[in-house]
């Protein structure tokens, strides 16, 4: 199973998942996955790409949704056999499911969508590998049921991830309790620390962020022993074409990564 390989794989240290929001374009993902590789290879990081071939939750009719599906999936296919890495997408209904699933080896559950029981039980049913990402709404303790139903149909290869609680109507916030309590669950979790940093339902109908604040939430989730981490990064972040307002600058991820591994050292002594 994907979840035990980068479990086992990082040695006491965490995996990480990243990539842009959406896949813009051939060129960009595979260079963003080639730095992140160089990184993660001299700090030992397994690491998993992300893309999202398809943004289906925007706020606003205009907003850029994608490049197309199937063009978007060949290029998440492209990167991962050319740097072998495993590769995940979001996918927002059961027929997406079978529609990306022979591209990316996972398959990822986006927040607002965590309680569908059609779609998890079609992404279980593809035998990739489930991430589930926490709606802002639900209790970490919630995540158990959510789980339960990839398990029940058949996939034992499930993680969960943290991305935030609703607060007020235009902020997020994270409760570190929540990790233990996913993690005992018995499958891995990851914090995502780019979309726990939105400010979403901003007036002008696209969402804020602060992703100053990225490395204090990621050294957080390392402390309480978090197993990997989601990190949305991109070239030039004011030019993306979504979520630019919360990713982290690519040129920032080196450093981040390294004071986090020193922590999770740190932690493990």
């Amino acid at each position: 199973m994907l979840t035990e390989k980068l479990v086992n794989n990082a040695h006491h240290n965490f995996f990480l998942i990243a990539g842009p929001c959406v896949i813009e374009g051939e060129e960009m993902a595979l260079r963003i996955a080639e730095r992140v590789l160089q990184i993660t290879e001299r700090l030992h990081i397994p690491y998993v790409f992300k893309g999202s071939y398809r943004k289906a939750n925007r706020s606003r009719l205009d907003s850029f949704t994608g490049i197309g599906d199937e063009k978007a999936l060949r290029i998440l296919r492209k990167v991962g056999e050319t740097f072998g890495v495993p590769t995940v997408t979001d996918i927002h209904s059961p027929a997406e499911a079978e529609l990306a699933a022979p591209y990316v080896n996972m398959l990822q559950i986006p927040a607002f969508l965590c309680r569908q029981t059609d779609l998890l039980v079609a992404a279980a049913r593809t035998r990739r590998t489930v991430n589930i990402k926490k709606g802002q709404f639900l209790s970490p303790e919630a995540m158990r049921f959510a789980m339960d139903k990839v398990l029940e149909a058949g996939n034992r290869d499930v993680m969960l991830t943290e991305r935030g609680t609703t607060f007020g109507y235009q902020d997020l916030i994270v409760d570190y309790r929540g990790i233990p309590t996913m993690r005992a669950f018995g499958c891995p979790v990851v914090m995502d620390a780019t979309h726990s940093l939105q400010q979403p339902n901003q007036a002008s109908g696209v969402t804020g962020g602060m992703p100053q604040q990225i490395e204090t939430v990621a050294k957080a989730a390392i402390a309480v022993g978090v197993d990997g981490l989601f990190i949305e990064t991109h070239e030039n972040p004011s030019e993306a074409k979504s979520d630019g307002a919360n990713m982290l600058k690519l040129d920032l991820m080196e450093d981040l990564l390294t004071k986090l591994v020193r922590i999770r050292q740190a932690i493990n002594f």
